[in-house]
């Protein structure tokens, strides 16, 4: 017994099977403007870290001033100077000390920042990659799908031939 023909309008087509192949990603807006938000994260991680490098030479620079402050106190204790001249190193010498620690509390400000723009670099990306995996297994799945259509034509085909073939024998 011969299985049953399908008719004509049933069978895919070449042009239809044609038509199938290119896959589409559903989600690709969202994975975009995923992405899109990975970028900014980078970029505003970028310059948080520019910042907080600026900040590092200032309290670099304070460290050096307050050095210093304290170099010029100490040639004035040795040397023979007025009460003045003492008090006004003192003050120079506080406000050296004071201005270093305020960059310190803006450097620890800016890398707290950098923490977090680090962390939300991270979260985009993972968001960004959960929508990578699923459009990378939709695509294989489409393939396969593809491969299974296309095996399925060219198996309809090869009957197809094989039953001309014993008409025309018969």
């Amino acid at each position: 017994p011969r299985p049953p023909e399908r008719p004509a309008a049933a069978r895919p087509g070449p042009s239809e099977l044609m038509t199938d192949r290119r896959f589409e990603f559903r989600l690709e807006r969202v994975r975009a403007m995923r992405e899109r938000a990975e970028d900014e994260a980078k970029e505003q991680l970028a310059r948080s870290m520019a910042s907080r490098a600026r900040w590092e030479q200032r309290v670099r620079e304070a460290a050096a001033q307050l050095s210093q402050a304290r170099d010029a106190q100490l040639g004035a204790a040795r040397g023979k100077v007025s009460v003045g001249h003492m008090l006004a190193h003192q003050a120079y010498l506080e406000r050296a000390e004071r201005e270093q620690r305020a960059a310190e509390l803006v450097l620890s400000r800016r890398e707290a920042e950098v923490q977090a723009c680090r962390a939300a670099l991270q979260e985009a990306a993972r968001s960004r990659q959960v929508l990578e995996k699923l459009k990378d297994r939709q695509a294989a799945a489409h393939r396969r799908e593809l491969q299974r259509r296309e095996a399925a034509h060219t198996d309809e085909l090869a009957l197809a031939r094989h039953r001309r073939r014993r008409n025309v024998v018969a």
